[in-house]
């Protein structure tokens, strides 16, 4: 913190100052308008309110990305970590706002409306529309001057974080220095003992166990736990056959399906839009809409008049057909479209101006019944049998609920069994149980509370249903002594039989520290194999990389030491040589991507600090 004041008072500080605007790029704007300020505010920064709706917004925003992770899985988001980091988010926004501001980064008027001009959404024959630039506004429920200042913060905001976090120094000293860490090889060569013959003499009395215990009861965390009964149910489970399909059901449905697709005619909806805008007044835009009525009565075609006044770009040069979906224009509209028989209407208002619609329905050939038998048939089989699954469903429910048992199922459906877990935990990977619609009954403030009772049936993905009833459940604690001793036991024989033999061989490592490394061999009655040349991240145990990498590189001849704990061994991990490539024989391209990613890490590292030293000089309530 203290390096990143001295530095924003230097060249940095000048740089923010003095920054060249940069293309601007509308991304997530919609997200800060708001049409007023409620009196709930979430916290306030230096003033400045951060609204509950805001932090709702932004919470459930991350927790659309986390559930990306968890294959939609809310149970196991930790929601207090996410609702504070959106929070956290706010206030950063919030505090390099207020700053860009401080430091006069900003857009004058001419720069937003050359802006707003170069964005296409706004343009018409290549040239600004203010009647699309007004329809966006309305569309959006946005005022021009919301638009206005939300460009301005967006812009300052913009502006500060990549003049911090893409203007960060990286010299070429630590890029090769990365480079290097990441292709360096070392030759190695490993010596195992076997710690068999150690654990044989080693002794952990009742007080060591119980003092490693006192002294590391972090290690003996346990989780809230559950003890779960459950039974499943599968239509195929059912013992009884449904009804066969009869001709008189046959007809029945076929007529329906007669009915339905006589209703879903497609219909192609045109309409001419004349808006009401701040170069139209409403009455401008009737007298236009009539006159347009009046020339299409008179002979001229639908599509003639709307390529010629419709102000909707979309669809004027498609002889003005809509994407028509109801409540896209409003109730009048849609209303209008259900009436109209191939007529043109009358002008029909709307909050976008005045509309001339057209509607025509545009019929299919229906199916002769016999094409349609089998298909209906099936159907129906198959209506059947979910309702004869739903029937049994509806009916154990009662049944298990009168009794708060989940054997009742069993006991009438013979091909289910109740079936039991324990100790479940909300990471537990289980086939059913871990049907997020099973966790949520399961791991509920409910159930810590003391509800026990049987559930309803729960729906699982693929279309089986189950009962569950948690028989116990154990809050998150540490363990106690007696369960955890053979652990700690265990652990305590392994950890001094590995200190005896390296006691042992402590000699041996020192002699390394001083000695030529053929030297040391034949000195000492140790093996070693010769493991090869490797680099980092290419297949060596994870003990045995973090002691060989965290090593010097040896002098010549000299071979520098190491030691590695794995279950039952002692490694002892000696490097040889440490062989870094020529800088030549690395490609540029590598060099160039390996300096944007260190930059970027550092700017987003420096963009951290900036925000935490605003932050601590800032007040938040």
């Amino acid at each position: 913190m203290e390096s990143f004041r001295n530095l924003i008072k230097g060249w940095l500080g000048k740089l923010l100052l003095t920054v060249i605007l940069v293309l601007f790029a509308f991304v997530g704007m919609e997200g800060y308008f708001s049409g007023g300020l409620p009196a709930d505010a979430a916290k306030t920064v230096n003033g400045e309110v951060i609204l509950k709706k805001d932090l709702d917004n932004q919470t459930n925003a991350f927790k659309t990305q986390y559930l990306k992770y968890t294959n939609g899985d809310e149970t196991l988001l930790n929601l207090p970590f996410i609702e504070n980091a959106a929070l956290e988010s706010l206030i950063a926004r919030n505090l390099l706002i207020q700053q860009a501001e401080k430091l006069g980064i900003t857009l004058s008027d001419d720069q937003i409306k050359q802006m707003l001009a170069q964005q296409e959404a706004f343009k018409e024959n290549g040239k600004f529309s203010k009647t699309l630039y007004d329809n966006y506004l309305k569309r959006e429920g946005l005022t021009s001057q919301g638009l206005i200042q939300s460009l301005r913060q967006d812009f300052a905001l913009n502006i500060l974080r990549s003049s911090i976090a893409l203007n960060a120094l990286v010299s070429k000293q630590d890029v090769d220095q990365i480079q290097n860490l990441r292709t360096e090889k070392r030759d190695l060569y490993l010596s195992s003992i076997n710690l068999d013959s150690y654990k044989a003499s080693v002794k952990v009395s009742d007080q060591d166990i119980s003092n490693y215990y006192n002294s590391h009861q972090n290690q003996f965390k346990q989780p809230e736990l559950f003890d779960v009964d459950y039974v499943v149910l599968s239509p195929s489970m059912l013992d009884q056959t449904p009804a066969a399909v009869t001709d008189e059901e046959l007809q029945q449905a076929y007529n329906q399906f007669v009915a339905k697709r006589k209703t879903e005619f497609q219909q192609e909806v045109k309409h001419i839009l004349i808006s009401v805008d701040s170069s139209r007044t409403d009455a401008e835009a009737k007298k236009l809409a009539d006159e347009v009525f009046a020339k299409i009565k008179a002979g001229e075609s639908f599509a003639q008049a709307a390529a010629q006044y419709s102000d909707d770009t979309t669809s004027k040069n498609k002889g003005g057909v809509l994407s028509y979906s109801a409540g896209t224009f409003g109730e009048d509209f849609d209303k209008t479209v259900a009436a109209n028989k191939g007529q043109v209407s009358a002008p029909v208002k709307t909050t976008f101006g005045y509309h001339l619609i057209e509607t025509k329905a545009i019929s299919e050939p229906i199916p002769a019944f016999d094409a349609e038998r089998a298909r209906l048939s099936a159907e129906l089989a198959k209506t059947k049998s979910e309702n004869l699954f739903i029937d049994t469903v509806n009916r154990l429910n009662t049944t298990v609920s009168d009794n708060d048992a989940l054997d009742v199922v069993s006991q009438e459906v013979k091909a289910t069994q109740v079936q039991s877990v324990k100790s479940l935990m909300l990471s537990t990977q289980h086939p059913v149980l871990s049907d997020p619609n099973v966790k949520i009954k399961i791991f509920n403030e409910a159930v810590r509370a003391g509800d026990q009772n049987a559930s309803s049936n729960l729906a699982l993905a693929n279309g089986d249903v189950v009962w569950v009833k948690v028989r116990a459940y154990h809050p998150a604690a540490v363990q106690p002594l007696n369960q955890v001793s053979a652990k700690v036991k265990t652990q305590l024989i392994e950890q001094k039989a590995f200190d005896a033999a390296k006691a042992k061989i402590n000699s041996v490592l020192d002699d390394f520290k001083k000695l030529p490394a053929q030297q040391v061999l034949a000195k000492h009655a140790l093996k070693f194999e010769h493991a090869g040349e490797f680099t980092r991240s290419q297949g060596l145990k994870r003990k045995v990389e973090q002691a060989a990498f965290s090593l010097m590189a040896p002098k010549a001849g000299m071979w520098s030491v190491n030691t590695a704990a794995l279950p039952n061994e002692l490694v002892i991990v000696a490097v040889a040589s440490v062989v870094k490539p020529p800088q030549d024989a690395v490609e540029a391209a590598q060099i160039s991507e390996l300096t944007k990613l260190y930059q970027q890490q550092r700017g987003e590292q420096l963009l951290g600090d900036y925000t935490e030293y605003l932050k601590a000089k800032a007040k938040i309530k």
